[in-house]
């Protein structure tokens, strides 16, 4: 039997080897392909911008023009100085923050992948699934004041949409409070409308869902009986697992955001590094998964957020 084991983690550790290089690093290559996979597994990363990152840090450009350029012309005269419309720059910093995910394979799991070949796949599809769902949950939810300390590492969507803000007071989801989300967007980011979301909780569209479905049409009908997309001015509502159902008002609210989804970026160090040790106590195998990533906006002042939206 030992010399069964033993050959076991004598092919585990052939497999692995593919895994580790560079330091412990993934090369370049296995790191985008375990973020695409990290990706395909999440719900927020799939709509917003991911973006790979060639250190911890990155600055996001922003460029704009603030307020009207044209101005009354003269024949054969340039634009008084005074009246020339000048470039707004400015740069937001990402930063990353150190994660950590960890998998425990048990000697019959190994041998079963193994001995089909399938070991490597199985291992980084574990690890992509475990670190998607982590992010996601991290890239909501983060806030540097929370006691729980994983998601005290950043802010993330909810916690860094503070300039436009809607009080839903406690009330279920309706078209009252999408409407007024609408209002309290800044004109200029609406010229993309058409690409532009509600982000809410799987409870608050299922209410919303309800709330639509109770009006006596066909269309109403379709809300009730059918996985229908939900919609408003055009806009989709979109469920994301890992909104709150457990914020605000007595703890039993949620919020919704509006705002293009690619004013949302998730910037991840590629980095990515696989560690693998082994404990005879308990027959296991573990891999670490180390990885560097962050959250911000390109631009806060193009989000709202409507809060205190209860759903219990």
């Amino acid at each position: 039997m030992a010399t069964a084991n033993r050959t076991i983690m004598e092919k585990a550790d052939m497999e692995v080897s593919d895994l580790i290089a560079d330091g412990g690093y993934l090369q370049e290559e296995q790191a985008q392909s375990f973020i695409v996979d990290a990706i395909k597994e999440s719900t927020i990363l799939k709509q917003i911008t991911v973006k790979p990152m060639k250190s911890h840090t990155a600055l996001i450009d922003k460029v704009g023009l603030n307020g009207r350029v044209l101005r009354p012309g003269t024949s054969g005269h340039a634009v008084p100085v005074g009246d020339r419309a000048k470039p707004v720059t400015e740069q937001e910093t990402l930063s990353t923050h150190l994660m950590k995910g960890e998998i425990r394979l048990n000697d019959e799991v190994l041998e079963d992948n193994i001995e089909n070949g399938t070991f490597k796949t199985t291992v980084m599809d574990m690890m992509a699934e475990q670190v998607a769902y982590d992010m996601d949950e991290l890239c909501v939810n983060g806030d540097t004041g929370s006691a729980d300390t994983f998601l005290a590492q950043l802010n993330g969507m909810i916690k860094l949409a503070s300039s436009h803000l809607v009080n839903a007071s406690d009330v279920p989801i309706h078209k009252g409070l999408l409407k007024l989300a609408l209002k309290a967007m800044p004109s200029q980011y609406n010229r993309y409308r058409a690409d532009q979301v509600f982000w809410t909780s799987e409870n608050a569209e299922v209410d919303y869902r309800d709330y639509l479905a109770d009006r006596a049409t066909v269309l109403g009908d379709r809300f009730l009986e059918n996985d229908a997309p939900t919609k408003y001015a055009g806009r989709s509502l979109i469920p994301v697992p890992s909104f709150p159902n457990n914020i605000g008002t007595g703890t039993h609210c949620t919020s919704i955001l509006l705002t293009h989804p690619k004013n949302a970026v998730w910037g991840i160090w590629r980095k990515v590094k696989v560690e693998t040790d082994r404990d005879i106590q308990t027959g296991e195998w573990i891999m670490v998964v180390t990885v560097r990533a962050g959250f911000q906006y390109v631009e806060e002042d193009a989000i709202v957020q409507v809060h205190n939206v209860k759903v219990a």
